[in-house]
């Protein structure tokens, strides 16, 4: 007989808080991760690498900013915290095979890296007018967007023709507005 077999066993909830311990800190930390997820995340679920340009309004007016490239069949936070304001609004690009995701809301951007303030005059202050589409989170904490191939617009526009560069489409995906819908007509500026 060693000493080890000579220790009586350990009171029956000992032994099950020792056991328990380290399941109930995993159990802790996953909830803790969990709550301080209050994100604007955008998953890219196509086959491409895809840009993104992100508008938005704070308590210090409208920005807009980009670029994140977010790979294929990935996902990427734009803005982290809880949200704050309902209307989000995103312009992709798809470097893979040229189309886009657009819409009717004009913001400014440009082609390298930005942070734009306002959405007023966007080419007399030296940037491009780009239409973004509207997310409506519906006022919720957190939100995903999943952009899908089948609410991607070729790159080819058609000027001076309304409802060319919606994100809905036939086959759009559920969650993302179109404000260019069929009857519909297209919202001028940003939601305020």
């Amino acid at each position: 007989m060693t000493a080890k077999d000579s220790l009586p066993p350990a009171p029956f909830p000992a032994r099950i808080a020792a056991g328990l311990l380290p399941t109930l800190a995993l159990a802790v930390t996953c909830l803790w991760n969990g709550s301080a997820a209050a994100d604007f995340r955008l998953c890219n679920n196509t086959s491409s690498r895809v840009g993104i340009a992100l508008g938005y309004k704070d308590a210090e007016g409208w920005t807009t900013e980009g670029w994140w490239n977010v790979s294929s069949r990935s996902c990427e936070t734009l803005l982290r915290g809880t949200l704050v304001a309902r209307f989000y609004y995103i312009y992709a690009l798809d470097y893979d095979r040229g189309g886009e995701w657009s819409g009717q809301a004009f913001m400014c951007s440009r082609d390298k890296e930005f942070t734009i303030k306002g959405t007023e005059n966007c080419l007399a202050r030296g940037f491009d007018r780009t239409g973004f589409f509207e997310v409506d989170t519906g006022e919720q904490r957190a939100w995903t967007v999943q952009l899908t191939e089948a609410n991607e617009q070729p790159a080819q526009r058609v000027p001076g023709i309304p409802g060319t560069m919606g994100p809905g489409g036939p086959g759009g995906v559920p969650g993302l507005s179109n404000p260019g819908g069929p009857g519909l007509p297209p919202p001028a500026a940003p939601r305020q």
